[in-house]
């Protein structure tokens, strides 16, 4: 009987000892072995990722520097309008350098015109500099649109380039085969997503902060023509 008991005991540990053999290794994966896999089409979303990292960044700086207000700019255009000064507001204009001022010194420049011609002029300043500030926004807006699709690129040109290997293997069909070319391909739609989530959130947040600096703006328009329609009315 204890012989018995023995023997199934030790038939149970090597059905155990089998099954730990032959129990799949679970290999892990990292970030680099799966852009290399990827192949050519990884190498044109990284350089997308590049450009679009780039813009995203030049385009921040600049607009949050058009975004810095002097609190005492329509101040001192009040008081130099009030002596009549234009010259003294245009030069301090010209030295701010900032989007607003710009907008401003073509409004003085057009001061001794009327009030309409003025705020013309002021508008069609305006509608340049947020152009500017816009700069290269459509190329990170393209970026967050064709990432995806140069993704799916290459998911359909490698599930084509498995499915030929399994034609020319014949009747030697291996499924690994199959499933690594699938694997493959289906890193470049990760990557390809990844590039256009990025980008589309990228762009959303540069084109809120260009609206803040048109609205800002265009409050200080305003501010400017009630100081100029408040002056030239009490001469």
């Amino acid at each position: 009987m204890n012989f018995l008991t023995a023997t199934a005991a030790s038939a149970a540990l090597a059905q155990d000892s089998l099954m730990t053999l032959t129990e799949p290794v679970q290999e892990s994966i990292n970030v680099w072995d799966m852009a290399v896999k990827g192949g050519w089409i990884m190498v044109v979303l990284a350089l997308l990722s590049v450009v679009g990292i780039y813009i995203f960044f030049e385009r921040f700086t600049t607009i949050r520097a058009a975004m810095k207000k002097n609190p005492y700019f329509m101040d001192r255009m009040h008081d130099n309008l009030k002596d009549n000064d234009v010259k003294s507001a245009i030069n301090y204009c010209h030295n701010q350098g900032t989007p607003l001022s710009r907008v401003i010194e073509k409004g003085l420049k057009a001061y001794d015109l009327s009030t309409s011609y003025i705020r013309q002029a002021m508008d069609n300043s305006a509608g340049l500099e947020i152009a500017k500030l816009e700069k290269g926004l459509p190329v990170l807006s393209t970026i967050a649109a064709v990432g995806p699709m140069i993704g799916f690129l290459g998911t359909v040109t490698g599930m084509v380039q498995a499915f030929w290997e399994m034609s020319n293997a014949g009747n030697n069909i291996d499924v690994s085969l199959l499933s690594g070319g699938i694997y493959e391909a289906m890193i470049t739609t990760v990557g390809g997503l990844v590039v256009g989530i990025v980008a589309i959130f990228a762009y959303n947040y540069l084109v809120a902060l260009v609206d803040r600096v048109q609205n800002d703006i265009e409050g200080e328009i305003i501010s400017f023509m009630e100081i100029a329609s408040e002056i030239k009315e009490k001469k």
